[in-house]
């Protein structure tokens, strides 16, 4: 394991010069780390050149993961500049607002992506197609380029390198800001921690305009001096054959990828590769479980705020289903999200199932020092993750006696039954357990005398459907399902609707509420008895019940 320490990612790129191994393969391409370099030399001389005098030197990267997204974020290094990897599946007035929002003087796409540019108004913004034979003319007289010739001011730890968005489910996306220094150290710390070798290859099936990708698969195989395998988009149906192709060792997850995979039809050869382990988030015990048990893979479920606020080390003796301990360096708290009070400590049971659920459940905050570095002008964002000094999460977890600290999900899916604080994560790990459900996404419906109902979306395992007394009897047997955490509705799909970075999507789950597909309910409504088939009359009966409550409340949520 080489040194992987460096003040820069600029200096980790200009370690590649002149080393001829594999350091970068796609679906159609290899290239030798040294190849890489110069590559990144010659956009960040091109790059010198596009920006105009006084003007913010930041690039916009609206590309799928094809070997562009990496030679331009190791051009940016290189030049000084900064990257703003834009989301592809935004549309007309929120893709330009991106754009225009991070002060791109350069957009860099690919001709499948310029249709979404048609009629944006984009100002002062230049436009560079790499699948063109224009690009290939503009970047050819800055072939002969190398690392560090070429930048745009002076290139130091401080220096402004990500502007990754944010999720924009309550408002627009917001940009978050990592410079060389912290995203140097992000990958040293991995490498470090996961021990990467200069001999291994990090599978990219996540998108690389989302943080994970890049802080958590190219960072730290640039500062370990591993190559990378890049995934265009990800398929799950394709992942084992990528692994294989590329010789992959480590990749790294976000959301239901991990459930994708396990829905994919069992090989013989589910065992036969070269990969050793995932890294990633919301996999959940269960899924986590199944996948080591099928493809013989260990996921590590970890834990870092995407701003950089919070950071939490799993070690060898963290119990099965708990995230880690604080890292170093981070004073971790949880604490009611309203008073600031710590909540009360965790009572876990053998089988790693939380007892005391209402009083131990808060939001996780860092009352330390941290190297959260600002969203992209937007002060009211900076103020409200840092109020009263702390650092704020945004994340629900609850800690254990021997401090191991458990995530329960995100603070917007907590819901609020008969008075009682629940968080969504916990509900989920429990219906997960279900032998027929393949993949559970717990939200809130309004409800004008609870408050909230608990609702379940799940996808089915193949060729299973919903079988009501055996879920019912399944519910009964969970000792750690509280009396309000039950299900009032459950809606039956093919499969969960997800977000471009294949998290559940659960703004458009809240919004269509028990009105759409095909749904079940329990208890107060049904009668009770157990769970039966929603009728047509039943939905017009709730409408008229929930009033404004039903579908405008589902709507404003």
């Amino acid at each position: 394991m080489r040194n992987a320490d460096a003040d820069t990612v600029a200096e980790l790129v200009r370690r590649q010069w002149g080393d001829r191994r594999v350091g970068l393969r796609s679906e159609t391409l290899a290239l030798s780390h040294h190849q890489v370099a110069a590559g990144a030399a010659a956009r960040a001389a091109l790059l010198v050149d596009l920006v105009p005098r006084g003007a913010e030197p930041h690039i916009g990267v609206l590309l799928d993961n094809t070997p562009e997204f990496p030679l331009w974020l190791s051009a940016a290094a290189l030049a000084g500049a900064a990257v703003a990897g834009i989301n592809p599946t935004r549309r007309g007035a929120e893709l330009a607002r991106d754009i225009v929002h991070t002060d791109c003087r350069v957009l860099v796409t690919e001709g499948s992506r310029l249709p979404l540019l048609d009629g944006l108004h984009l100002p002062g913004t230049r436009v560079l197609v790499t699948d063109s034979d224009a690009f290939a003319e503009l970047l050819a007289p800055y072939a002969a380029a190398e690392p560090g010739e070429a930048t745009l001011g002076p290139v130091g730890p401080g220096s402004r390198l990500l502007l990754y968005f944010t999720s924009g489910s309550t408002g627009a996306p917001k940009a978050a800001i990592c410079s060389q220094g912290r995203l140097a150290a992000a990958g040293a710390s991995l490498v470090r921690h996961f021990g990467v070798r200069e001999s291994d290859v990090h599978y990219i099936c996540m998108p690389m305009f989302h943080g994970n990708a890049v802080i958590a698969d190219w960072a730290p195989a640039l500062a370990g001096g591993a190559g990378i395998a890049l995934r265009r988009r990800f398929s799950a149906s394709g992942f084992l054959d990528d692994v294989r192709a590329h010789g992959a060792t480590y990749f790294t997850y976000v959301g239901r990828a991990v459930q994708y995979l396990l829905a994919t039809p069992e090989r013989d050869d589910d065992r036969e590769h070269a990969l050793r382990l995932g890294f990633g988030t919301e996999a959940g015990a269960v899924d986590a479980a199944r996948f080591e048990a099928r493809f013989g893979v260990r996921l590590v479920e970890g834990y870092g705020s995407s701003e950089g606020g919070a950071a939490i080390q799993r070690t060898p003796d963290t119990p099965a289903g708990a995230t880690g301990r604080a890292a170093p360096g981070d004073d971790l708290a949880v604490v009611d999200p309203d008073t600031g009070k710590e909540r009360a400590t965790a009572v876990v049971d053998e089988h790693g199932r939380l007892l005391n659920g209402s009083e131990a459940i808060g939001e996780l905050v860092n009352r330390g020092p941290n190297p959260f570095e600002g969203y992209w002008r937007h002060p009211e964002a900076d103020a409200a993750r840092t109020r009263g000094g702390w650092y704020w999460t945004g994340d629900l977890f609850f800690r254990d006696a021997d401090g191991f600290l458990w995530f329960a999900g995100r603070t917007d899916d907590r819901l609020r039954v008969d008075s009682e604080n629940l968080a969504a994560a916990m509900i989920e790990n429990i219906l997960s357990r279900w032998e027929h459900a393949a993949a559970v996404a717990v939200y809130a419906v309004p409800d004008p005398v609870a408050g909230d109902q608990v609702m379940a979306a799940m996808a089915l395992r193949k060729g299973t459907s919903f079988d009501p007394v055996s879920f019912a009897g399944f519910l009964a047997e969970q000792e750690d399902l509280g009396t309000k955490m039950a299900p009032r509705f459950v809606r039956v799909m093919r499969s969960l609707p997800v977000t471009a970075t294949n998290k559940v999507h659960r703004v458009g789950l809240r919004r269509a509420g028990f009105d759409e597909g095909e749904v079940w309910w329990s208890g107060r409504h049904s009668g009770g008895g157990g769970y039966r088939r929603l009728t047509e009359g039943d939905r017009e009966g709730l409408r008229e019940e929930y009033g404004e409550h039903g579908r405008e409340g589902l709507l404003g949520r």
